[in-house]
């Protein structure tokens, strides 16, 4: 059941978010696809100096349909609308780079860190292949009411969802879905998926083996936190001590996407089904073990 989108909209735009609930809960998992929106406002798409499919090499294409069977199986899944390049929710709210703006930045914004220094904070200062999106400084009134309209509700509803799961079953897992392009250093022994515990430190390392198993169960290539470690979100929410844990799914686009042309590939529905398998599985096990 998704929430009321009166209740997340910001006047005059689309809701940033979408909450799939199932008729009742009955694991303690939460899914999330946080770069799989593709509502680009009409400003971004004026502004941009780059062509509306150049803006889209930083989204995670369809990762929300790959997950959509999530509340059959009895977990929620929560998905932005927005697309990353407005605003990216797996970064800390204020990692701004301050020269993409116009003025001096409050005190207290994040502006020397390492995803600040590459141009990918929470606004990003380019797309996914290095080219940069704006042909102008912005105010940073502009991050401010992304910030606000966008990130703020992302995460007030993530972490509502979290604490709602723990809650009820005293531990929460949260997959946070993600997609990786393909990359020449991988050429000769490309991974099929990347599962980020942040070395071991967000996440149960038995529970990253049973997603691990279930992968590998299902015929794919999996490694652990290289290249992808996982992000904001993963080491944010990720408290193993407190009950929560937190497990970032990388998956390669090539499996079922067309990256040249950001469409849905020949394999999609064959690959959706596995997934549909995957989370059937990761349903089905027993995670009491996750208790703090």
């Amino acid at each position: 059941m998704d929430l009321p989108a009166a209740s997340l909209a910001v006047p005059g735009a689309t809701a940033p978010l979408t909450v799939r609930r199932p008729a009742r809960q009955g694991v303690p998992i939460v899914f999330a696809s946080p770069h799989s929106g593709q509502e680009y406002p009409a400003e971004l798409l004026a502004e941009a100096r780059l062509a509306p499919l150049a803006l889209r090499r930083s989204e995670d294409g369809f990762v929300d349909e790959l997950f959509a069977s999530v509340p059959d199986h009895g977990a929620p899944l929560i998905a932005a609308t927005f697309p990353r390049v407005w605003c990216d929710v797996n970064r800390e709210a204020w990692e701004l780079d301050p020269g993409m703006f116009d003025g001096p930045l409050p005190p207290w914004v994040n502006t020397t860190s390492p995803r600040v220094g590459a141009g990918l904070g929470t606004i990003p200062r380019v797309v996914a292949t290095g080219e940069t999106v704006y042909g102008r400084r912005l105010a940073f009134a502009e991050a401010e009411a992304r910030i606000r309209a966008c990130w703020e509700p992302y995460h007030a509803a993530l972490a509502g969802l979290i604490a709602e799961t723990r809650a009820r079953f005293g531990a929460c897992l949260l997959v946070d879905c993600h997609s990786m392009p393909s990359h020449p250093a991988h050429a000769a022994n490309p991974p099929d998926m990347v599962l980020g515990d942040a070395h071991g430190t967000s996440c149960a390392p038995r529970a990253t083996r049973l997603a691990e198993e279930a992968l590998v169960g299902l015929g794919y290539r999996v490694r652990r936190n290289d290249p992808y470690a996982g992000g904001y979100v993963t080491r944010h929410y990720g408290r193993p001590r407190d009950g929560v844990h937190a497990l970032q799914i990388e998956i390669a686009r090539a499996l079922y996407m067309d990256e040249g042309r950001i469409e849905r590939g020949a394999g999609f529905n064959r690959f959706a089904a596995d997934m549909q398998r995957l989370v059937a599985r990761l349903c089905a096990t027993d995670w009491s073990f996750l208790r703090a």
